[in-house]
């Protein structure tokens, strides 16, 4: 169970730069013919209210799981340069059907709420026990 929860962890650290990346504004070069306050990109929406326990449905702890799960196979594989693994993460996580922001708001609050952890952990045992990939042990 505790490798479950390591694994999760990484998978949630090795997607937000990919993530964050994506929501960088970008800002145009300025020109002589138009001031500079004109080229700044808008702003970029505020960032989504951090997750919790309540917030995160059983669909997105599933979710969540399944991305987890393929981001930690992608951080691993080492035929992938490592300038794709980002991209290929970020799509990991919105094929399960998550954002990469999503993904991260989830993985945030999990690290802080015991509840929401065990709940991903157990969705993602029984996905590994479901495909053959772990050993995972049923609770009784």
């Amino acid at each position: 169970m505790k490798l479950i929860a390591t694994l999760l962890a990484g998978a949630t650290l090795a997607i937000a730069p990919a993530a964050m990346a994506q929501d960088a504004p970008q800002t145009t070069p300025a020109t002589p013919d138009a001031p500079a306050a004109q080229q700044a990109a808008p702003a970029a929406p505020a960032a989504a209210a951090p997750a919790t326990n309540a917030s995160v449905t059983d669909a997105e702890v599933g979710q969540f799981a399944t991305a987890a799960l393929e981001i930690e196979k992608i951080r691993k594989d080492t035929a992938t340069p490592e300038a794709d693994k980002g991209a290929k993460m970020a799509a990991a996580a919105s094929s399960a059907g998550l954002t990469s922001e999503r993904f991260n708001a989830i993985g945030q609050a999990m690290q802080g709420d015991a509840a929401l952890n065990q709940r991903i952990q157990k969705a993602a045992t029984d996905k590994l026990a479901a495909s053959g990939g772990g050993a995972a042990a049923k609770q009784p």
